[in-house]
């Protein structure tokens, strides 16, 4: 494209002024030229009958496309017949044409057809006068017209020269063809950069909703307006920590199970608004841990945009339970215990300590011990079901049960001695390898 205002771009057909095709081109853009206004008439009925788009009217008025019309119509002649151009850069035109309509989102292939409309009308003018120079020339000279000058420009071409007819339309066709190139490239670039503002305005507004804002209903609404996404439906807010083994953007695979989501990166996690449908919540989780590898915390479900900030702390919140690399997924409803434990190391190491301390310094029984005490408390404190699940003789689940109320000098029969170990068999994977409480920066998103 051209930088300067008049610079033209360098083409093949370009002919020194002196050579006949050069001459007749010329004499042919000097002829229509004052003939803009009706060539444009022409050609914006023409578009107006084989385009439904530019007949209704919008989003491109006839007052738009007569101007676009012809400011390429006039620069296109100057162009083709060589002639000095009335308003600067020949490619101008062609540039706005491509912006104006990917800003109106005029579809591209839409455009192209009515440039080619355009070169196709523009021609028929071109054709109409050498036709009718030819028949005046003939007229005058009673004779058929050879070697007379089709367009008074002095040139010894024959006016009903099939061959000169070709020559010029092959001409106009390599004129509007440069320009709808030119146009094209404006419109994609135009296109790009529509999309990165978008995309910018699109994270600005999410980054919005997550730091608390959406309880202004103006940023619910224009953030409603950017994800493309309702402001009252069914949400939940995931952080997912950057797992090396995992993939960076869990959204891929919850577009190919038809789940719409909305990922950024922040604070070292990646923080995703996901939108389900009834039932996808068990999905959804099933999705984060067995196709992503991603270790992350999911929030309660919420119903408004507005709740996204509150959802995103909770969402954090489950997400500190898990360890670094598991892999594991977990809402946070089903995770309570443990965020009320991460959130208070002292009191979580307090309970490890006096529920189960002397069960686990008991080195050669732990292991056998605390899995039986995990699937009785998970079985409902069935001796037979448990017996089930782990493969034993009810009595020896009984027998393990005995061994750590002995150990720990509480009842199994007691429920405050059943929730003490239910809350410190949770709190036993958030402390350290060395027994100490686990440092919870590992988990903070």
């Amino acid at each position: 494209m051209a930088d300067n205002p008049g610079a033209r771009t360098p083409r093949s057909d370009d002919h020194g002024s002196g050579g006949a095709d050069g001459e007749l081109r010329r004499a042919l853009a000097v002829a229509l030229v004052p003939q803009i206004d009706e060539l444009t008439r022409r050609v914006v009925a023409d578009i107006h009958a084989h385009s439904g788009t530019y007949a209704s009217g919008a989003p491109v008025s006839r007052n738009d496309l007569w101007e676009i019309c012809r400011d390429n119509l006039l620069r296109a002649l100057e162009d083709f017949g060589g002639l000095p151009p009335s308003g600067g850069d020949f490619e101008y035109a062609a540039r706005e044409t491509g912006r104006r309509r990917a800003e109106q989102n005029v579809p591209l292939d839409t455009v192209l057809q009515a440039y080619r409309r355009g070169g196709r009308v523009m021609w028929q003018m071109m054709a109409e006068h050498l036709r009718a120079t030819r028949v005046g020339r003939a007229g005058g000279t009673g004779g058929t017209g050879q070697g007379q000058d089709p367009v008074g420009v002095g040139v010894g071409v024959v006016a009903g020269d099939r061959d000169t007819e070709l020559d010029m339309a092959g001409a106009v066709w390599e004129t509007i063809d440069r320009y709808s190139l030119v146009m094209a490239e404006s419109y994609r670039l135009t296109q790009l950069e529509m999309q990165g503002r978008q995309d910018t305005r699109r994270v600005a507004l999410f980054e919005a909703l997550l730091d608390g804002r959406g309880d202004d209903p103006a940023v619910a609404a224009a953030a409603s307006a950017a994800l493309g996404v309702p402001v009252h439906d069914r949400y939940v807010i995931v952080v997912a920590a950057q797992d090396p083994a995992a993939p960076p953007n869990p959204a891929p695979v919850l577009d190919d199970h038809g789940i719409w989501s909305f990922w950024r990166p922040r604070s070292g996690r990646y923080a995703g608004i996901v939108r389900l449908a009834a039932g996808e919540s068990g999905v959804l989780l099933d999705l984060l841990r067995h196709r992503t590898g991603a270790t992350a915390g999911v929030s309660p479900e919420f119903d408004r945009l507005a709740q996204a900030g509150r959802a995103l702390r909770l969402a954090e919140q489950a997400l500190r339970t898990l360890p670094a690399g598991s892999g594991e997924a977990a809402a946070f409803d089903d995770r309570l215990a443990e965020v009320l434990l991460v959130g208070r190391p002292e009191i979580a190491e307090r309970i490890v300590t006096t529920q189960l301390g002397a069960v686990l310094d008991t080195a050669a029984e732990r292991d056998a011990l605390l899995s039986t005490l995990r699937v009785w408390l998970d079985s409902g404190c069935s001796a037979a079901r448990a017996a089930e699940l782990l493969y034993c003789h009810r009595n020896t689940v009984l027998n393990r049960i005995g061994r750590i109320a002995e150990l720990t000098g509480r009842s199994a029969e007691s429920g405050e001695a059943r929730l003490g170990w239910a809350l410190a068999l949770r709190a036993l994977p958030l402390r350290g390898a060395d027994g100490e409480p686990a440092p919870t920066d590992d988990y903070v998103g």
